[in-house]
């Protein structure tokens, strides 16, 4: 099967894009570096010609609401228009949870957009909303770090590792399209303020966590379960422990 791979050069667009050439597909690495780009259409229709399936893995170069609206828009109408033209079988793009429940937040309105973009474009699809990675604990530490001192609110947390995110995309980009929204989670939710102490507690980091219920998130006000699926969802496989043990 010849599958077009959106983002195929990012954190998970790449692993999926080795999987699926492990597992035998034809992979065209859609990427501006591999002559694929989306907002200007360059590379589009050549990538396109006897694709089956779209895997949708972009992202703005910005979470600045001006800048991820605009990219979202601009690369859904170009994907949408080359793709009936190609005649797709299968578009899959990865979201993010909570996205419909804080639309106040630029960058999640741009990814609402981009859902429905797909849902009105007529093309089979299948949305899959994910939480945040393992991966963007560090960030956190970051951006929400003082000095010595982490202030991270206690809002619930169910964070998924890459890997996990990678094996459910791959599953269902090759599954029939299912039309509608699924969700993935980890195998586990807590605080926030608990992954974090364990991150740093494995690292032997003397940085200290300092809790509050501010309900923030990158300097962002968020509903305290944001960050959480709601309904049901798929759980991946590896825990937090699991994964601070490779990385």
């Amino acid at each position: 099967m010849k599958i077009l791979v959106i983002g195929g050069t990012g954190l998970i667009g790449s692993e999926v894009s080795k999987k699926l050439i492990t597992e035998g597909h034809e992979v065209i690495i859609g990427a501006p570096s591999k002559g694929v780009d989306v907002i200007s259409g360059k590379g589009l229709a050549e990538a396109l010609k006897g694709t089956e399936v779209v895997i949708d893995l972009s992202n703005s170069s910005s979470p600045d609401d001006e800048t991820a609206l605009n990219f979202f828009r601009s690369a859904g109408k170009n994907l949408v228009s080359y793709e009936k033209e190609a005649g797709v079988k299968h578009h899959l793009v990865l979201s993010i949870v909570g996205t419909d429940r804080a639309q106040y937040i630029g960058y999640l309105k741009a990814k609402t957009e981009q859902e429905e973009n797909i849902k009105r474009s007529g093309i089979p699809y299948t949305i899959i909303r994910s939480t945040q990675f393992y991966e963007h604990v560090t960030t956190i530490i970051t951006v929400q770090g003082v000095d010595n001192e982490v202030h991270v609110s206690t809002v619930d947390y169910q964070p998924i590792a890459a890997a996990d995110v990678v094996k459910y995309v791959s599953y269902f980009a090759l599954k029939e399209p299912r039309n509608e929204t699924v969700e993935i989670a980890g195998p586990d939710q807590d605080l926030m303020t608990r992954f974090v102490q364990k991150y740093l507690d494995y690292k032997r980091d003397s940085k200290v966590v300092i809790g509050n219920n501010q309900n923030r998130y990158m300097h962002l006000d968020i509903p305290k379960d944001l960050l959480v699926p709601l309904g049901d969802c798929h759980k991946g496989n590896i825990t937090f422990e699991e994964w601070l043990k490779v990385h």
